[in-house]
């Protein structure tokens, strides 16, 4: 093929030469073309040439199928609190719940007397012994000796009333053989007083009060009759609760 490709290009000037000069006779085959050729050597691949555009997105395509369910993730992180929010209307009363069971009863500490002179003959400085009876239903009150005798601990409220006539009187509130009260009247003539007296006191169970009058028989005008009374009273107010 070598051979008869060199051959080829020796005789093209010489038919060129020849056909120039006479009209009408066939025109020379193009430079570099010859009846009878062969194909000739292949050449290498060229090189690739440069990346396209990237094309138009295409239509969106139909939904798929929903996929399985994933793994729980980690708790959160608790997040800040939030606004109060504003308070609601009030509600409709509720119904009233059932009545409960009846308690305990309190225990009520209770002692008290209240008594009166019923004779005039009284003696200086030993208890005087009322013996007329208002009040005595715990029988803390001892008529046959005239004294108050506390059961209950805690305080306690007394007083009197004293009628003076014809002398003068000096009476003392006693508790635990030492006077706490002392009260005088100085009588007036033709006349009727009254001398009184009233305290609170602490009493221990055990403890006694009453009244009697100190001083002289001169200074022993404690009275009483049908129309004039002189009274002893006293009561618990509260006990002592330890």
């Amino acid at each position: 093929l070598l051979l008869g490709a060199v051959l080829l290009l020796l005789a093209l000037p010489s038919l060129g030469q020849e056909t120039t000069e006479k009209p009408g006779a066939l025109l020379p085959m193009p430079k570099g073309a010859c009846a009878g050729w062969m194909a000739g050597i292949p050449g290498h691949p060229g090189h690739n040439g440069t990346p396209g555009r990237d094309g138009r997105d295409g239509i969106p395509g139909e939904k798929g199928e929903k996929g399985d369910t994933g793994l729980t993730g980690p708790k959160g992180d608790i997040g800040e609190s939030g606004v109060t929010g504003v308070e609601g209307p009030r509600g409709f009363p509720g119904i009233p719940g059932r009545k409960g069971e009846p308690g305990e009863s309190a225990y009520v500490y209770r002692s008290a007397f209240s008594v009166g002179l019923e004779t005039r003959v009284t003696v200086p400085n030993m208890p005087i012994r009322f013996t007329k009876i208002f009040y005595n239903q715990q029988n803390h009150y001892d008529v046959t000796t005239g004294k108050f005798h506390c059961n209950i601990p805690g305080l306690y409220y007394f007083s009197f009333h004293i009628t003076v006539y014809l002398k003068d009187v000096k009476v003392s509130l006693y508790k635990k053989d030492k006077a706490v009260l002392f009260t005088y009247d100085q009588y007036q003539d033709k006349n009727v007083d009254q001398a009184s007296g009233s305290v609170l006191l602490y009493l221990e169970k055990g403890d006694q009060v009453w009244l009697q009058a100190y001083g002289d028989e001169e200074n022993n005008g404690v009275y009483a009759d049908n129309v004039n009374d002189s009274i002893f009273t006293g009561f618990l107010l509260y006990h002592n609760i330890e």
